[in-house]
């Protein structure tokens, strides 16, 4: 755009100063071509390079004050160049051509009213006049330009900001993501695990039991397909809470008062759990509180099925206390050795994620004389 218009605009101030020295000598008709052309042709590049446009543009004016008196349609463009420069060159250069601009407009004057054939003093009203219009021509352009330069520079801080906000927003999506990316790893492995381990326990006992009594095989094959309901019901839960399904993701989830069943769960599965409960609750729990309780027993109940060994005891206690509520989970079988952390130990480290975010405590540790425990404390929400 700027060298189409730059050009159109030096092709017609060229063709008027050819003719304005049509009646001169050849020399100074090149001459005024030549004034009109440093004048004019810098406008092409006048806001990819405007410093070295606004010099050149300084330099055709300055050769101009050879011929006292001579006003060229190429004089047009100081204006031009002081607003591109007050909206597009640096602070000092915009200053600086403001300053030409000034210096520019008292030499015209001088220029044009102390010709050869001029009758006036050094400085008279006239010559004041003529001062004060160029200089607010000036002055004018570079106040517009220096408003357009400060609009753009508001819309560029409004972009940039905008821009911030932009990616403080995915970041903080991507963080979202990956909380959720976790608490759905956190429940299918509590919902997964603990069913499949109840699952594999009572079919490898179901078929040692059909070799004497199918009878036994098949109460133990309905307890692995009331398991297998259970756990796909729960499943449907997760899946629907990811969908968005209101009706599905509204319904109820576990809460303390469902760890007895819990515990039931366990006995079918063939664990010998002893279940107690101490004294009551100063205040009701949040329900993620109840249920990250929940979890945790769940969790450590099918930790005890996967790696305690058969013939073991396991206990579970809730105890209310002035602080909050104490869970621990006892048994005397042999997982305290053999526990490897299958997956990375997303169990154990899931649990102490859970209890975490309620600021409690979560430690698991080999007991001694054998057996292992686990101990979850989860505090009041104090207002």
């Amino acid at each position: 755009m700027d060298f189409a218009t730059g050009l159109t605009y030096t092709l017609f101030c060229l063709l008027l100063t050819a003719t304005l020295g049509f009646n001169s000598s050849l020399l100074t008709t090149l001459s005024l071509v030549a004034i009109s052309l440093m004048q004019t042709a810098p406008l092409m590049m006048r806001r990819s390079k405007p410093w070295l446009a606004t010099l050149i543009i300084t330099l055709g004016h300055l050769l101009q004050l050879a011929f006292a008196g001579l006003v060229l349609p190429s004089q047009l463009s100081v204006p031009i160049m002081v607003y591109t420069m007050a909206v597009y060159g640096k602070r000092w250069q915009s200053f600086t051509t403001l300053g030409f601009g000034w210096i520019g407009a008292l030499l015209a004057t001088f220029s044009m009213f102390n010709s050869a054939n001029s009758s006036y003093g050094f400085f008279s009203f006239d010559m004041m006049v003529s001062f004060v219009g160029l200089a607010l021509v000036v002055t004018v352009s570079w106040t517009f330009g220096d408003l357009a330069r400060n609009r753009r520079l508001t819309m560029k801080a409004l972009q940039d900001h905008a821009a911030r906000l932009e990616n403080e927003r995915i970041i903080e999506r991507d963080l979202a993501a990956a909380d959720e990316r976790n608490h759905i790893a956190r429940e299918m492995h509590d919902i997964v695990a603990h069913s499949l381990s109840v699952i594999i326990t009572q079919a490898d006992g179901a078929r040692y039991a059909a070799v004497k009594d199918p009878s036994i095989a098949i109460d133990t094959l309905k307890t692995v397909s009331d398991t297998g309901r259970a756990s796909l019901r729960e499943m449907r839960r997760l899946l629907g809470v990811l969908r968005k399904d209101e009706e599905v993701a509204n319904r109820p989830l576990p809460t303390l008062a469902n760890i007895p069943d819990l515990v039931q769960n366990a006995e079918t599965a063939g664990l010998d759990v002893r279940f107690g409960f101490e004294g009551s609750p100063r205040k009701e729990l949040p329900a993620g509180a109840e249920l990250t309780a929940y979890r945790s027993v769940q969790e450590a109940l099918t930790n005890v099925v996967k790696h305690a060994g058969p013939n073991t005891t396991a206990s579970v206690q809730l105890s209310w206390i002035s602080r909050g509520l104490e869970i621990s989970i006892e048994d005397n079988g042999r997982g305290a050795g053999s526990l490897t952390f299958d997956g990375q130990g997303y169990g154990l480290q899931g649990m102490s994620e859970r209890v975490a975010l309620y600021d409690g405590t979560c430690s698991a540790s080999p007991r001694t004389g054998g057996g292992f425990t686990v101990s979850v404390f989860i505090p009041y929400s104090e207002d």
